[in-house]
């Protein structure tokens, strides 16, 4: 019986080449995703920056088949030992253990370019940026002066937009909402909150009155 209620509904899942017991990632399920493994026989995790369940490979082919499950002494970690198809890392390499915390240095090179939706794409670029060098990297920059920097950044970006609104000039409303969009997607990646949740969140709204939607958050 794995305990999901010990950590708030979720437990950690550690996932194992099954033939060479290689250590490939680390990610999270809830009771449901569970049970779509167990169901499926392929591995299936919630993703937290997401909000929803999510199956390996799913987009890229690379899919786990689990071939043994097992939980720890405390019941509340899950070790997957799956057969891998292609690599585990959304880097495009095999395990998503490949960097050496003290010289950061890469110990695994890429054995494939994965294909990602432009947002998604963006969305791990802007993850990385957290380990780059603040004086090479705009967005290592912007996390390195902390949130209240970040956040005045925004507020400058969606007063340009507004201001490119008033004037009515095409161009200028699409380059500064390109900008209010970039910057609010690294406080995104900041809170570590992908960008699909937003996607899920208008999803949940379609087809609700926006007054009574707005209404019933104010009720709660």
């Amino acid at each position: 019986m794995v305990d999901f209620e010990k950590n708030g509904g979720l437990v950690p899942v550690i996932v194992q080449d099954i033939d060479t017991n290689e250590v490939l990632m680390l990610a999270y399920m809830n009771k449901e995703a569970l049970e779509l493994t167990k169901k499926t026989g392929l591995a299936h995790f919630f993703s937290r920056s997401r909000n929803k369940i999510w199956q390996k490979g799913e987009s890229s082919g690379n899919i786990q088949e689990v071939k043994d499950i097992l939980v720890d002494c405390d019941n509340d970690t899950i070790l997957l030992k799956v057969k891998q198809k292609g690599v585990a890392c959304h880097t495009g390499r095999k395990s998503c253990f490949f960097t050496k915390l003290d010289t950061n240095e890469v110990i695994l090179d890429k054995e494939k370019e994965i294909e990602y939706n432009f947002i998604d794409k963006l969305y791990h670029t802007l993850l990385d940026r957290k380990n780059a060098d603040p004086k090479t990297s705009y967005v290592s920059s912007l996390y390195n002066k902390g949130e209240n920097s970040l956040l005045k950044k925004i507020a400058e970006e969606a007063a340009e937009f507004c201001f490119a609104v008033k004037d009515n000039n095409k161009n200028e409303i699409i380059y500064e909402a390109a900008d209010l969009a970039f910057h609010t997607l690294i406080a995104l990646a900041y809170k570590n909150i992908h960008p699909e949740a937003i996607l899920e969140e208008l999803k949940r709204r379609e087809g609700i009155s926006g007054i009574e939607e707005k209404k019933s958050r104010k009720d709660k």
